[in-house]
């Protein structure tokens, strides 16, 4: 049998990650930093969803430079409602790169440039100023 357990994403600002990602509505669930390894593990879930399907934050100390092979596709969360978690985002500085014109599906970047889609539970009808509003780079 094949449980899933949680995607990991490199990243270089920790903090302002862990920022992000509460804006969406997740939690930090558990932390762990190595000394000899000079690293350190943030694990991060919706409510409710602790231990079934976390994103783990890995944070190398000494600089690094992901390209090539060590890129990555995207997230995706399931929202109570796009419009206002995409307002919360914007209100805090983060860029809506595809906004939920639609009233479903929205993708926003996280510090690290993580693309990270937005998907609406159930159902909203398109509402402005978000159903006008272009894209503004690339998701």
């Amino acid at each position: 049998m094949t449980k899933y357990l949680h995607t990991m994403i490199r990243v270089t600002d920790p903090e302002a990650t862990v920022r992000f990602f509460e804006l969406i509505g997740l939690k930090e669930t558990r932390r762990f930093d190595s000394e000899q390894g000079r690293f350190t593990l943030i694990f991060l879930a919706a409510p409710g969803q602790e231990g079934v399907a976390e994103v783990e934050l890995t944070h190398n100390w000494d600089p690094q430079e992901y390209t090539g092979g060590r890129n990555f596709g995207h997230l995706a969360y399931r929202v109570e409602n796009v419009y206002e978690t995409c307002q919360r985002l914007m209100d805090a500085g983060v860029t809506i790169n595809r906004p939920p014109r639609d009233g479903h599906m929205a993708f926003v970047r996280s510090p690290d440039g993580i693309s990270i889609e937005l998907l609406q539970e159930g159902y909203l009808e398109p509402a402005e100023p978000w159903a006008s509003m272009p894209n503004t780079g690339e998701w």
